[in-house]
């Protein structure tokens, strides 16, 4: 019996060896998953940005997670991260660059480094991404959306579009454009047929469309700033509704001219955005401008409705240092916690 159990043990020993090397390989490689992604600027033309990982609880933060998973940097001014399935890419603004990763391992896979200037933002559809470019900044003709073939990551075409285009949506087989105007001044939401990759529809909304995002009844909804101050044009900011079977605008609700709102959030029937330091609340079925906020809070650089009860806000602090993510309740506007991130915190994305 002495011999049997001691046979036994020496198999369960090498079984564990083996086994234990593969338990250890397998956590060498970190998992981002039910929790929240953000996008960190860093430096403007001075090292690089960065993408942090936050818990789905609000307990900790991981910054820096590519570059951990990689021994790499992201480029110069991480602007945004789209996805398609399990993949992500992340788009850095002056390096024209997107880089492919997988979206919970942030391992990358392959790079995007032709086709692009001054990059802003991914969406797939149908196969495709579709990635806003803005060229040449101070150059009103050359702007436009790549077309990303998804199998070979390869640009295959472009669609010219006007000045400024910036967040994209997508619907199905239609990606909607907002063309925000750059460093000038548009109102326009652009439809693009993700099939024909046709422009089918140009939407005249408020000066300078900020975000987008859809409701429940299918309505698209865009908050638009409005022209500030100092372009000696101010005009007022506004929210426009846009009846998506037909594509066109159904409600505009105008603000005071020197009211420029930002950062339009869904949840439900709820909406939100951000004003003069303010988090203000309504509703999609019976939409008026509130005339207070629900809560204030420090200068945010964008902010996310993680879902009816949560209000994460990118603070930026001095624009040069670690910026942090606040954490509200909406229901009482209490701080319930705050995390540090990466330099200038500028987008979050839920990661499940």
């Amino acid at each position: 019996m002495k011999l049997f159990k001691g046979i036994l043990m020496l198999m369960f020993a090498s079984l564990c060896l083996i086994s234990c090397s593969d338990d250890d390989d397998t956590s060498s490689t970190s998992f981002f998953q039910d929790g929240f992604l953000v996008t960190n600027e860093g430096p403007f033309n001075n090292g690089f940005g960065s993408v942090s990982f936050v818990d789905n609880l609000f307990t900790a933060s991981q910054n820096n997670i590519y570059q951990d998973a990689n021994n790499d940097n992201l480029g110069n001014i991480v602007q945004s991260i789209g996805f398609n399935g399990n993949t992500a890419y992340v788009v850095a603004n002056v390096s024209n660059r997107i880089t492919i990763v997988d979206r919970l391992t942030f391992v990358e896979s392959g790079r995007i480094e032709s086709g692009l200037e001054n990059p802003r933002y991914f969406e797939a559809s149908n196969g495709k991404g579709y990635v806003s470019n803005w060229g040449d900044p101070f150059v009103t003709t050359d702007d436009y959306v790549a077309i990303v073939d998804l199998a070979t990551n390869e640009i295959t075409g472009n669609i010219p579009v006007a000045e400024g285009p910036e967040r994209i949506l997508v619907d199905g087989d239609t990606v909607y454009v907002a063309l925000k105007g750059g460093f000038g001044v548009n109102n326009q939401v652009l439809v693009i047929d993700a099939i024909t990759d046709t422009v089918v529809a140009e939407i005249t909304v408020g000066d300078v469309p900020e975000s987008m995002r859809l409701d429940s009844n299918g309505n698209l909804w865009v908050i638009n700033q409005g022209s500030p101050s100092f372009t000696g044009n101010e005009t007022a900011g506004s929210i426009t509704r846009i009846d998506t079977a037909t594509q066109e605008v159904i409600a505009t609700y105008t603000f005071d001219t020197t009211a420029h709102p930002s950062y339009l959030n869904i949840v439900d029937n709820n909406l939100f955005y951000y004003l003069n330091g303010g988090v203000f609340q309504t509703t999609v079925s019976d939409f008026t401008i509130p005339a207070e906020p629900i809560f204030t809070t420090p200068f945010l650089f964008n902010m996310f409705t993680s879902d009816s009860n949560t209000l994460i806000g990118c603070d930026a602090g001095d624009f040069n240092s670690n910026g942090s993510l606040r954490i509200y309740d909406i229901a009482t506007g209490e701080e319930t916690a705050t995390l540090e991130v990466g330099i200038i915190p500028n987008n979050v994305y839920l990661n499940e």
